[in-house]
C-alpha cells in the first residue's frame, strides 16, 4: 500500500532541510520592474472588468425598477462635480487600460 500525502510531505522536507539546497526565490527579493507592475494592474483591471460586468448584470436581472429610474435617483442626489468625475474616472480607467495594455501586448 502506498504513503499518504503526509508521509510524503513529512519525507519530502526532510530530504530538503538535510540537503541545505535553497528555497525558491521569494517574491519579496525580486527588484519591481514596469513590466511587472503593468501585469499586475492589467490582471487587476481584468478582475475589476469582469466583477463590475457580473454586479451591472445581476443588477439588471434583480433591481425591480429599470436602469433611468436609478439614473434619475443618482441625479437627485445633487452630488459634486469632482466626486461625479472622480466616478467616472474610476469607471472609465479600468476599461482604458485593460483595452490599450492587451492591444500593446498583441502588437
Amino acid at each position: 500500500m502506498g504513503t499518504t500525502a503526509k508521509e510524503e510531505m513529512t519525507r519530502f522536507w526532510e530530504k530538503n532541510t538535510k540537503s541545505n539546497r535553497p528555497l525558491s526565490p521569494h517574491v519579496t527579493i525580486y527588484k519591481w520592474s514596469l513590466p511587472m507592475a503593468m501585469s499586475i494592474t492589467h490582471r487587476g483591471t481584468g478582475v475589476a472588468l469582469s466583477l463590475g460586468v457580473s454586479l451591472f448584470g445581476l443588477a439588471a436581472l434583480l433591481l425591480p425598477e429599470q436602469f433611468p429610474h436609478y439614473l434619475a435617483m443618482v441625479k437627485s442626489l445633487s452630488l459634486g462635480p469632482a466626486l461625479i468625475y472622480s466616478a467616472k474616472f474610476a469607471l472609465a480607467f479600468p476599461f482604458s487600460y485593460h483595452t490599450w495594455n492587451g492591444i500593446r501586448h498583441l502588437v
